[in-house]
């Protein structure tokens, strides 16, 4: 039986994945920038579209040109994100209000409202620090973030999801691979930032070399100055070409180790854990490399990215199933309460 505030928590999860890919799409339209300021548009709640409101923003803002579309990219992505904070405000509040009860979560719903006002502050310095790509990052990984936690919450709340007796070394590999994911997202959030995605147009080499001409210390340079503007990048090719190689190479990793991951799954007889891994795995491998064939068309770097939140959700529901399973002491024995074998010696 459901727990109270699942459907709420579903409803979230849900909500939380359109904030992703309407990040994504923001991001690789160039519409970071399309807003200014924050949290408004030129001073406006929405995005400027009389004449009047037009000069006062451009008065407002003599350096950042209006573009209406862009304009409305980013403030579409903010209205969604901030219906989430209210939702996931609400989850909190029930847990507060529901504390103590068994098997009702407290502490994570706590710790999301807690993530979600860290997101708020990076929203605010991604625009005012002029994506700058340390910011730019760590929003994206604070997004997906926030879209597994909630996806957790939900499965504790459904009240169906049991755990699987595995082998620890089992649950040892699925959180290995948890953990690889979440590096491969964190270079695919600086490949995004730092706009190396078509540093390299070619499959599988890149320029035409296996090992070209690469700067590790300019591409991974993470304590570089703010400013002035990151739009478009600052990075030369060779930088770039570091952080896509990286890239490439994490996914090169993570595929043997999920490939590895689910022969294991298989084997314990969880096949339909497996079959969605590989799905999962397979549509992800083959948008990445869409990406570089057909150089970099918006619909399929958007749906890479959704691939890799689904990727990565996927992960959390195999690591949820093979979390330990707390032995259950059998009737009769010495680890019964006292009560109970009072009762039954008749005391």
């Amino acid at each position: 039986m459901h727990k109270p505030g699942y459907r709420i928590a579903l409803f979230a999860t849900l909500l939380a994945a359109v904030v992703v890919v309407l990040g994504a799409y923001t991001r690789l339209t160039h519409a970071g920038l399309g807003c200014p300021d924050w949290p408004g548009c030129y001073g406006f709640l929405g995005v400027p579209m009389s004449e009047h409101k037009q000069a006062i923003a451009e008065a407002r803002f003599p350096e950042a040109p209006l573009e209406v579309a862009k304009g409305w990219y980013e403030m579409i992505h903010r209205y969604f994100a901030g219906t989430l904070g209210l939702v996931i405000l609400g989850l909190a509040m029930q847990a507060l209000r529901l504390r103590g009860e068994p098997g009702q979560p407290f502490k994570l719903p706590l710790f999301l409202l807690a993530l979600v006002a860290l997101q708020v502050l990076f929203g605010m310095w991604t625009v005012t620090l002029k994506l700058w790509p340390q910011v730019v990052t760590a929003h994206l990984l604070g997004g997906f973030a926030t879209l597994s936690l909630l996806s957790l919450l939900t499965m504790r709340l459904s009240g169906r999801m049991a755990a699987e007796a595995v082998c620890p070394s089992l649950r040892r590999l699925s959180l290995a691979c948890l953990l690889l994911v979440i590096g491969q997202i964190a270079i695919g959030g600086w490949v995004s930032s730092n706009y190396a995605a078509v540093a390299c147009a070619d499959l599988p080499t890149c320029h035409g070399q296996w090992w070209p001409a690469m700067d590790f210390g300019k591409g991974f340079h993470l304590t570089q100055h703010i400013g002035p503007n990151y739009l478009g990048g600052q990075l030369d090719s060779d930088a770039r070409t570091a952080i896509h190689m990286s890239h490439r190479i994490g996914a090169l990793l993570v595929t043997l180790a999920l490939l590895l991951l689910a022969w294991q799954l298989q084997r314990t007889g969880l096949s339909r854990l497996a079959g969605l891994l590989l799905m999962a795995l397979a549509m992800q491998v083959g948008l990445g490399i869409s990406n570089v064939m057909f150089h970099l068309p918006l619909l399929v770097a958007v749906a890479h990215n959704a691939g890799g939140a689904a990727l990565l959700l996927v992960l959390v529901l195999i690591s949820y199933r093979l979390r330990a399973v707390t032995p259950q002491p059998a009737a009769g024995s010495a680890k019964e309460p006292m009560a109970r074998l009072l009762v039954q010696t008749g005391k």
